[in-house]
Formats: structure tokens, sequence, C-alpha cells
């Protein structure tokens, strides 16, 4: 049991690292019956209209692709860190195809103007 007390000590330290932060605010918290206009529904100063649950214009749908394309480019490119002789052939032409594949896809997107606006 002696060998895993770092483990017990680092799990109990990152514990009240992290759970401090959450409690200390309590104290210092006001009561926020006393002022009813922060309970109140806010939507650009005027009072909300309609259903949340509506159905969104498809030009919406373009916008969050665009924001995903970069993120799996980035995560995918970490192999690239890896010093060449480390890995064998199959490494850089992996990353190669993949970074085709994205391209293609970014090529896709901007070809139907998926960043024009209107």
């Amino acid at each position: 049991m002696l060998e895993f007390a770092p483990i017990c000590i680092y799990l109990v330290i990152s514990l009240l690292v992290s759970l401090i932060p959450l409690g200390v605010p309590f104290p210092f918290a006001s009561n926020s019956s006393t002022y009813p206009e922060k309970l109140s529904a806010y939507e650009c100063g005027s009072d909300p209209s309609g259903d949340a649950r509506s159905r969104f214009d498809i030009r919406f749908y373009p916008v969050p692709i665009l924001f995903v394309i970069p993120d799996p480019e980035f995560t995918f490119s970490f192999p690239w860190a890896v010093p060449p002789n480390k890995i064998d052939l199959f490494g850089p032409w992996s990353m190669m195809a993949f970074l085709l594949i994205l391209m293609i896809g970014s090529l896709y997107e901007w070809k139907r103007g998926a960043s024009d606006r209107e």
C-alpha cells in the first residue's frame, strides 16, 4: 500500500484544487431573489417570443461544419512532431492521405459557398 501513497496524495490534492474554487463563491453570493430582473428571461433586451425548439434554416448548418473541419486537422497533425527516423514510410503517407481528404472536403465546402454570406 505504501507504493500507492503518492497516487493517493495526488488524488486528494487534485480533488481539493478542483473543489475549493467551486465552493469559495457560495459564502460571498447574495440572495438573487432581491433582484427580480436577474431571474427574468433575457433575449437581446426584449421578451422572448416563439418556441425555442423551432426549426432552423438549412443555411445555418454549414457554419458549424466550417468550425469542425480544423479540429481533426490539428489533432491528427500531432504525428508530424515525431522524428522521421522513429516512424516508417507508412506514417508520413498516412498523414498525407489524411491531409488530402481534408483538403478535398475544404475545397468542396468552399466550392459550394458555405463560407459566403448573404
